[in-house]
């Protein structure tokens, strides 16, 4: 399975020699040299890598860490010529996963991109985390090598929940998708039935679930 990295820079040179830097065969590279790129690079990509530049032209890169964070726990690389103590911790509290500050080598850089892409763990057979494999293309989904049969609505929120890992999603926006914007006459009773019967599908323990966490105030999480 091809791995897709976004490299939001502005400096175009820059942006090529990262580029460069971290090709190898089975990785897609889409660069980016503003925030709006970015953002269209995100709603049309399911991105493995995210490398980030503070200081874009149209916008604080720190600001998009927490755009990003909101939906998603994609790996975020933040690059940046600030070395600040201060600016390292807002970064690193914001979401981002990494933090190298300009000049850097390019040596140090693929060493820090291999271990954000270490937690990769798409493949031929679906994703898996720790005993689950989760298939959602042949929608086959396993516990200990036994199957688990999930409906069409358990399947769509299993996934974005497992393709966020770590991050908390609105309840609102798993209403809207879960159900494909046909929420007239869906109310969040609804999705509060739906995590019950995944959790009891999922979790050894369903009152006190290890993986699909209530974020009071806010909605679901994939904690693994």
């Amino acid at each position: 399975m091809d791995i897709k990295i976004a490299v939001i820079e502005d400096d175009k040179k820059l942006n090529e020699g990262i580029c460069l830097s971290l090709k190898e065969p089975g990785r897609i590279f889409f660069p980016c040299r503003t925030l709006a790129q970015a953002r269209q690079c995100l709603q049309e990509n399911s991105l493995n890598l995210i490398l980030l530049d503070v200081n874009l032209p149209d916008g604080s890169g720190i600001d998009f860490v927490r755009e990003i964070r909101a939906k998603s726990r994609t790996p975020i690389i933040l690059i940046t010529v600030n070395n600040m103590e201060l600016d390292i911790v807002t970064g690193l509290e914001a979401g981002a996963n990494d933090y190298i500050t300009k000049p850097f080598s390019l040596m140090v850089l693929r060493a820090r991109a291999a271990v954000q892409l270490r937690d990769c763990t798409k493949t031929d057979s679906g994703i898996s985390i720790d005993e689950f494999i989760f298939d959602f293309d042949k929608m086959l989904f396993s516990k200990n090598g036994q199957h688990i049969e999930l409906s069409k609505t358990e399947q769509r929120l299993l996934r974005i929940l497992v393709e966020n890992r770590g991050a908390a999603i609105r309840r609102s926006y798993l209403i809207d998708t879960v159900w494909q914007g046909d929420t007239e006459y869906v109310d969040e009773h609804a999705l509060t039935v739906a995590v019950k019967r995944l959790r009891d599908k999922l979790e050894d323990d369903s009152a006190n679930p290890a993986y699909i966490k209530t974020i009071y105030g806010i909605g679901y999480m994939w904690a693994v």
